[in-house]
């Protein structure tokens, strides 16, 4: 035992820990599991819902054991006859003022409260009185606010202050009226929403949602007019099996392509391959900035939370953001052009659907700058959670499924593109081909380890290539991006290169990806680590790891494209951005 240390007693054990640990932590360490709702481990303590409470002797009344830090002497009580019925009539007077709807609700069986109700013999509404109501803030074409079902927690505002820095949500108004949303109370469409989908990841209810585009590809399957197309990016391979119980960072592309076809898909797809296609466009912006001196640092523009936050927060650097349009959009662009004209259809009756770990790509199609001839490039969006629910009430049993293969020829990829998937990806893929493009010859490394960051907030990394020295930074989640822009910005670093990913862990960690399974939460760098190392594991088993040593990628260049950032490749595969007004994304 070291002076920093504490003695205390749980429960009649004595237990030693160290001065700053809550009595909730302390209690896990003796095996003793605190309930709780508005504790989060990687947001700040709120002690907001008081379901953690505990008794300590000599202290009147319980006390929220999430945010009270142990002392030298102490004696706590974390469960007895009062402290149970006390815990209990919280959350009964939760439940009581919750809609009745568990069966019909998106989280029906994956809801925290409703656990919670369950473990704690809660099996009667015994409050009965008036409920609070609000209407559905359906607005917004990315995340539906559903504030009756709010619980008050806090999480969703922290993560939206303390892990991306937007800040568009808080608590307004008192007592009964208390109720989280925008400034003035504004819908979600009107406000600085970025679309990033952290809050659904962190609400333990059902308060924050995607929007659901499930019924329209239902009917896109079942038209036999259409052609329908979907398309898979690279981090759903790693975290669409935990939706099936599997344990997580077991990569599932195989079944994940067969689940597809099985569902009625025309053709599978591999996102992958835009991502090499990006990769060849990027390499190639990239070298001719640094060439030219021009608009440095070049900062990547693959993620659609970190573009709307970009145009709305930071607009004066937008001449330094590539381009390039996201894979996704990319990949679009080629099926309803080069692919239409390879297989005779018309594009109209091409209907493309992409399975996205982000709930920002369904505000991403509706931008008009991703339409070609006035039609939308991408005709839905579904996260890993649609897609989850979509097989299972299909009666596909996916793990019993067996390996499929994507089509040809957009099905074919490099372990570049499929590391797109997690925070310091992109940069890694482009390096293995920037360097060969500036030397002029092939380059000895392979892997790019210090620009990884799946769960590090901020990494700076300079790298040399041959004569060239590039300073290199990767930003995790939002609040890390506002530190690299404004250094940017005020010259206090000269950079070459910026990745940005707007979610924690990149892709990966995604707003549309399967809630955590038991013993993580959606920020558990533990669960990053493991999704992460599912892309790199596949990245490693790629006999092919370099985006322009992709043969589909060059066939399309030589039969359709021309040349990199050539004249029907900046028509196809970029676009520009541009200031949005503050108050929202619109």
């Amino acid at each position: 035992m070291s002076l920093n240390d504490v003695t205390l007693t749980i429960d009649g054990q004595k237990v030693v820990v160290p001065k700053k640990t809550t009595v909730m932590h302390a209690a896990e360490k003796i095996g003793i599991n605190v309930p709780r709702l508005c504790y989060h481990p990687r947001l700040s303590l709120e002690g907001a819902c008081r379901v953690c409470i505990v008794k300590v002797e000599g202290v009147d009344p319980f006390v929220p054991s999430c945010c009270t830090e142990v002392q030298e002497g102490m004696v706590i009580q974390t469960n007895s006859p009062e402290i149970r019925e006390a815990r209990r009539d919280i959350v009964e007077l939760l439940i009581d003022n919750h809609p009745r709807e568990c069966q019909t609700c998106e989280r029906d069986g994956n809801c925290e409260l409703q656990n919670l109700a369950y473990s704690m013999g809660v099996r009667e509404r015994l409050f009965e009185g008036k409920r609070k109501r609000h209407p559905l803030d359906n607005t917004s074409v990315s995340v539906v606010r559903d504030s009756e079902k709010c619980i008050l927690c806090g999480r969703c505002f922290r993560v939206c202050n303390e892990i991306q820095g937007v800040s568009n949500l808080s608590q307004q108004g008192r007592g009964f009226s208390t109720v989280v949303t925008p400034a003035h109370g504004a819908n979600m469409d009107d406000s600085v929403c970025v679309q990033c989908g952290q809050c659904i990841n962190v609400c333990p209810t059902a308060a924050f949602q995607e929007k659901r585009h499930t019924d329209a590809v239902w009917g896109a399957i079942n038209d036999p007019n259409k052609l329908v197309i979907v398309q898979t990016a690279p981090a759903i391979r790693a975290a669409i099996g935990e939706g099936f119980d599997l344990e997580p960072g077991t990569p599932c592309t195989g079944k994940m392509v067969t689940a597809l076809r099985r569902l009625g898909f025309d053709a599978v797809f591999d996102t992958d391959f835009a991502a090499d296609l990006t990769i060849m466009e990027e390499a190639h912006e990239l070298v001719e900035r640094i060439k030219n001196n021009r608009s440095l640092p070049h900062i990547t523009s693959c993620s659609p939370g970190w573009i709307n936050f970009v145009e709305g927060f930071y607009p004066e650097l937008l001449p330094h953001v590539s381009t390039c349009r996201s894979p996704m959009t990319m990949m679009s662009a080629v099926i309803k052009s080069y692919y239409a004209k390879k297989i005779n259809r018309d594009p109209k009756d091409i209907f493309v659907v992409a399975i996205m770990p982000c709930v920002a790509k369904k505000y991403e199609i509706t931008r008009p700058e991703f339409s070609l001839d006035g039609m939308p490039l991408t005709d839905a969006v579904l996260t890993t959670r649609e897609l989850n629910w979509m097989i299972k009430s299909y009666g596909i049993d996916f793990t019993k499924l067996p390996e499929g293969e994507f089509d040809s020829p957009l099905g074919e990829s490099t372990g570049a593109g499929v590391i797109f998937g997690t925070t310091g990806g992109v940069l890694e893929a482009a390096l293995r081909t920037v360097a060969e493009v500036i030397l002029g010859q092939p380059f000895e490394k392979l892997e790019f380890e210090s620009v990884r960051a799946p769960v590090v907030g901020l990494r700076e990394e300079t790298i040399k290539i041959g004569d060239l020295t590039l300073n290199l930074a990767v930003a995790n989640g939002l609040v890390n991006a506002k530190k690299v822009l404004d250094a940017i910005k005020s010259g206090e670093k000269q950079y070459h290169v910026v990745e940005i990913m707007a979610c924690p862990g990149g892709c990966i960690g995604g707003g549309g990806q399967p809630y955590p399974p038991h013993g993580y939460n959606i920020l558990d760098p533990t669960l990053i680590v493991k999704r992460a190392a599912a892309l790199y594991a596949i990245d490693s088993q790629k006999k092919i790891r370099r985006s322009h040593e992709n043969l589909a990628v060059q066939k399309l260049y030589k039969e359709f494209l021309g040349e990199p950032g050539g004249e029907m490749s900046h028509k196809l595969l970029h676009t520009s951005y541009h200031p949005r007004p503050r108050r929202g994304i619109k």
